[in-house]
């Protein structure tokens, strides 16, 4: 079985988007997981993606106590065999795949937000690095992202990083 994940984060609402755009809510409908990487800002954004498919989020720096009570800092699931583990915050560029292999080594995919910046590498020990950028706000980017993969039989099928 091959199982489809929409991946987004810094969303920002309603500081930089009044509501998600409609491609965020078409690829949710056509995903199986929805993963937030925080900096959601408004619950209701944590709401409205739950009618839409299964999320797996965690805060940002940026959410406040209402999704601090209800979200992790780090969230952790097995999708397919691939073990998937989110955060907001992973630090700086320089070194970061080898800090990553360190602090979650039991991880196949981890998915990060923070900058803003598109990101897809693999750790020397293996594990895939994906920071889906943002859907609302570009800040130095060219262009608002998001990413969705696949996911079967314990690896990474596909990863697509999508302009808006």
């Amino acid at each position: 079985m091959t199982t489809r994940l929409l991946l987004i984060s810094d969303t920002h609402i309603p500081g930089r988007a009044r509501r998600l755009p409609d491609a965020v809510l078409r690829e949710a409908d056509a995903a199986d997981v929805i993963v937030h990487a925080g900096d959601w800002v408004a619950a209701s954004v944590l709401d409205e993606l739950r009618e839409h498919g299964d999320v797996l989020g965690v805060y940002g720096n940026n959410d406040g106590d209402d999704l601090r009570a209800v979200l992790p800092e780090v969230a952790r699931r097995e999708v397919e065999g691939v073990r998937i583990s989110v955060v907001h915050e992973t630090g700086q560029k320089l070194r970061r795949e080898e800090r990553m292999d360190a602090a979650f080594p039991d991880t196949d995919l981890l998915v990060f937000g923070h900058s803003h910046i598109p990101w897809d590498t693999t750790t020397p020990g293996g594990m895939r690095l994906l920071n889906p950028g943002s859907p609302t706000d570009r800040r130095r980017q060219p262009d608002h992202t998001l990413m969705t993969l696949e996911v079967a039989d314990g690896g990474i099928r596909s990863v697509e990083i999508h302009t808006l």
